[in-house]
């Protein structure tokens, strides 16, 4: 129907005030319906914290509108779940109150969910209908898709060249590329993924903090590769200003404890991998069993292309300046197909899809 269109879109959009701070969960919107009117939405706002159709609930009541509860239809961005976690199952939540009508975006893939909540809302004698607006919810929830389905994080190559085809000098101080603006919407992105990954070359190089500072939103996990762990302690990297994470070949984590998330600490850790020509998978598989579900690739370049040549990213973030330099570190190649391109300020920014 085309009203269950109009009001799945308003739920996707709620959905999308999740960003950076729900995961390993998944972003979800919830909007409750009556008579072709609003009457109660929420969406998940932060990890460990209430689901989407409980704000959505709680704000009908609010409203003075429980009562109409029972002859309205919620719109929900994602199956409601059926297991208790850290809340408890919002199947559940919907059925005490009597729901008409439950309308879903996407089936979750969680083995805990995957059906039982659809399944258990039908069996109470609620109306389920299904994959409305589908494609739209996979590509929002493309990180939290990809962990349950492929296990391992959804990675996005990102890099700034010049004009000349060049990521700065091979050796001297760090080169400005990218505008401000430019700059600016990186660090936006910095704060919608769970971790940024650097190598050796570019940390020991350049001293990065990988923090945001261009942006209001939390600090990504940081990860550095230091196969036998030569890196100074005295770089920024390890500051204790936000979580880190050394990969390695020669030592597992030093921390006290594993935290649930990373982000929740500020330590540094050590994540030990093997040697060979999988490097790459086997970091991944590692983190995805850590819960990080997106990794954010910034260099340096041979780093990139051995994300590019493993076959193992996603996407592509290229921008393109009109800065030259003559000579230096020769940018990428980008691989895949691309998918759109625009114009910030004077920077030109491509975007390629490893689909």
């Amino acid at each position: 129907m085309e009203t269950d269109i109009q009001w799945m879109r308003r739920a996707l959009q709620l959905a999308e005030y999740g960003r950076g701070n729900v995961s390993p969960n998944p972003m979800v919107g919830c909007v409750i319906v009556h008579n072709e009117t609003i009457i109660g939405e929420g969406w998940h706002r932060h990890y460990g914290g209430p689901h989407a159709e409980v704000w959505a609930v709680e704000d009908a009541k609010h409203k003075g509108n429980a009562a109409l509860l029972s002859e309205a239809t919620a719109y929900v961005t994602l199956e409601p779940c059926s297991h208790i976690g850290k809340t408890p199952p919002c199947a559940d939540l919907l059925i005490r109150h009597k729901l008409k009508r439950v309308v879903i975006c996407n089936t979750d893939p969680n083995p805990l969910v995957s059906g039982r909540g659809i399944q258990k809302l039908a069996d109470a004698g609620i109306e389920v209908i299904t994959q409305v607006l589908n494609e739209e919810g996979l590509a929002l929830n493309k990180r939290f898709f990809n962990a349950m389905t492929r296990q391992r994080p959804y990675v996005i190559l990102k890099w700034a060249e010049t004009a000349d085809g060049f990521l700065g000098y091979s050796d001297g101080p760090p080169v400005a590329i990218s505008g401000a603006l430019s700059n600016m919407r990186v660090h936006k992105w910095r704060t919608e993924e769970d971790v940024i990954l650097v190598g050796f070359k570019t940390a020991l190089a350049d001293n990065p903090r990988l923090n945001v500072r261009h942006w209001a939103g939390r600090d990504p996990v940081r990860i550095v590769l230091d196969r036998y762990l030569q890196l100074p302690e005295t770089l920024n990297l390890f500051d204790n200003s936000q979580a880190t994470i050394v990969v390695n070949f020669l030592e597992e984590t030093k921390s006290p404890a594993e935290p649930e998330r990373y982000s929740d600490t500020k330590a540094v850790s050590y994540l030990k991998i093997s040697s060979g020509e999988n490097e790459i998978g086997d970091m991944l598989e590692e983190l995805w069993k850590r819960k990080i579900h997106s990794v954010f690739v910034e260099g340096g370049t041979t780093v990139i292309n051995a994300f590019l040549q493993s076959g193992l990213w996603d996407e592509i973030r290229r921008c393109q300046a009109k800065k030259t330099i003559g000579k230096g570190t020769i940018a990428p190649v980008p691989k895949g197909t691309l998918t759109y391109s625009e114009k910030v300020e004077n920077d030109l920014w491509t975007y390629y899809s490893n689909s």
